[in-house]
C-alpha cells in the first residue's frame, strides 16, 4: 500500500511536472497503512523526529549551503573571464551529477531497499530482518533506469523553470546538495533529495538576486510538498482498507 501510494502520488505530480518527494511519499503511506492496519501505536516518534529533522537539513540547510558555495565560487574565480568558468565548469559539472547520484543512491536507495527487506520479512520470506544482496542490485538497477528514461516535464522544471542555470550554478547546487545529503546519510536521517536539490537551486539562484529565482513556480513546488504529507498518508490509508479483506 505504501509503495503503491508512491507510485500513484508521483504519477500525478509528474503529470503537472512539479518534482515532488518519494521520502514524503513512502513515509507518509507506509504512516496511513500502519494506521489502518494496527492502529496508532505503530507509530513511532523517534522515527518521525528523524523525518522532521531531515526536512530542515533538506530545505533551509539545502538553501544556506547552495547560497554559500555559490558566493565562494564567485570569489575564487572572481579574475576569471566568463568564457573560461564556464568551459571549466561545463567539464567539473559531469563530477557533481556523479556526485549527486551517489548521494542520492546512499539516501533515498537505502529507504527503498529497507521497505523491501520489510515486506519480505513480514510475508515470512527472510527469517530475519537484513538486505539480500539481489534486493540491493534490483533497487538500484531500477533506479537507475528511472533516472535515465525520467520524465522531460521534471527535467524542465528544475533546470529551467526555478531559476538559470549555468554550468557553474549547476555544478554549486549539485555540490551543496550532495553534501546535505551524504551527511543525513552518514547520521541515519532519511531526507528528501528532491527537496534538497530544489533549495540548494534556490539558494545559487538567490546569489545573483532573489528575484533570479521564479518564486511563482517554487511557490507551487512548496504547496505540492505541503500536502503531499496529509495526501499521501490518506492514500496509504484507503488502500490498506481495500486490500485487507483481499489478503485475510
Amino acid at each position: 500500500a505504501a509503495l503503491l501510494t508512491i507510485v500513484i502520488w508521483s504519477w500525478l505530480a509528474w503529470r503537472f511536472g512539479i518534482p515532488t518527494s518519494e521520502t514524503h511519499e513512502m513515509v507518509a503511506g507506509l504512516a496511513g497503512a500502519g494506521l489502518a492496519t494496527a492502529g496508532t501505536s505503530v507509530l513511532l516518534w523517534d522515527g518521525w523526529r528523524k523525518v522532521l529533522l531531515g526536512l530542515g537539513i533538506s530545505t533551509v540547510a539545502g538553501f544556506a549551503l547552495g547560497f554559500i558555495v555559490m558566493l565562494s565560487i564567485y570569489w575564487l574565480f572572481r579574475r576569471a573571464t566568463y568564457s573560461k568558468v564556464r568551459a571549466a565548469f561545463g567539464r567539473l559539472q559531469i563530477v557533481s551529477a556523479a556526485f549527486m547520484a551517489f548521494s542520492h543512491g546512499s539516501n533515498d536507495g537505502q529507504k527503498f531497499m529497507g521497505i523491501f527487506a520489510m515486506a519480505l520479512y513480514i510475508g515470512g520470506i527472510l527469517p530475519s530482518f537484513f538486505v539480500p544482496w539481489w534486493v540491493v542490485i534490483l533497487c538500484g538497477a531500477v533506479m537507475a533506469v528511472g533516472t535515465a528514461t525520467g520524465g522531460w516535464r521534471i527535467i524542465k522544471t528544475m533546470g529551467f523553470g526555478i531559476t538559470r542555470l549555468d554550468p557553474v550554478q549547476g555544478f554549486a547546487a549539485e555540490t551543496s546538495a550532495s553534501i546535505a545529503i551524504l551527511v543525513a546519510s552518514s547520521v541515519g536521517i532519511p531526507l528528501s533529495t528532491t527537496h534538497s536539490i530544489n533549495a540548494t537551486i534556490m539558494g545559487v539562484g538567490s546569489t545573483r538576486r532573489l528575484s533570479a529565482v521564479n518564486w511563482s513556480t517554487t511557490r507551487s513546488v512548496f504547496m505540492t510538498w505541503i500536502i503531499t504529507f496529509p495526501a499521501c498518508f490518506a492514500i496509504g490509508y484507503v488502500l490498506t482498507l481495500i486490500m485487507k479483506p483481499i489478503m485475510t
